[in-house]
């Protein structure tokens, strides 16, 4: 259990971890080999590309197996910025995570929320066995802050599926969700 005991638990303790590995635009290299671990740790199916994009595949629970597969996509850089009278190097140190109230945020800087939740929601989903579900593959991408170029470099064949849920939305309460044919 990590220290920000907050709900949903395995999400934050997931979101804590990512908080802990740098992981700048152009500079995924640790997210992306932590994502590798993670998911050959579960004993699931993961590949990498030649980049660092992350595919990782959950089969279906038993008698589950005829439904549609679902594809959960999220990125794993995030903006880094930070306050002039704060001393942070992104390229080493962790965020510094503050619960403040109902409020999570960092110590002067960025959170990097922007997608680490939507990553360790993924990762919780994949993690939780209790859970009964058709075929799941959460494609964790790389540098979408500066150029979309993980999403660029994609081999599309890595895109089979029949719903498609990208876990980086800019409206709260609100999902998106593509579906294809």
């Amino acid at each position: 259990m990590g220290k920000l005991n907050l709900k949903p638990q395995m999400v934050f303790d997931y979101f804590e971890q990512i908080c802990e590995i740098p992981h700048a635009s152009k500079h995924e290299e640790q997210i992306s080999r932590f994502l590798q671990d993670f998911g050959k740790s579960l004993g699931l199916e993961t590949i990498a590309d030649e980049v660092g994009n992350v595919l990782i595949k959950k089969p279906a629970s038993p008698g589950y197996e005829d439904r549609k597969t679902i594809i959960l996509q999220g990125h794993i850089d995030m903006v880094c910025d930070k306050r002039k009278d704060v001393e942070h190097d992104f390229s080493k140190d962790a965020i510094k995570l503050v619960v403040d109230g109902e409020w999570l945020r960092a110590d002067g800087t960025t959170l990097g929320a922007d997608n680490g939740i939507g990553v360790a929601a993924g990762m919780a989903l994949l993690a939780d066995d209790t859970l009964k579900h058709g075929p799941v593959k959460c494609l964790f991408t790389i540098d979408e802050e500066t150029g979309l170029t993980g999403a660029e470099a994609l081999d599309a064949k890595l895109l089979q599926g029949d719903i498609l849920i990208n876990l980086d939305s800019e409206d709260e309460g609100e999902i998106f969700i593509l579906l294809s044919e």
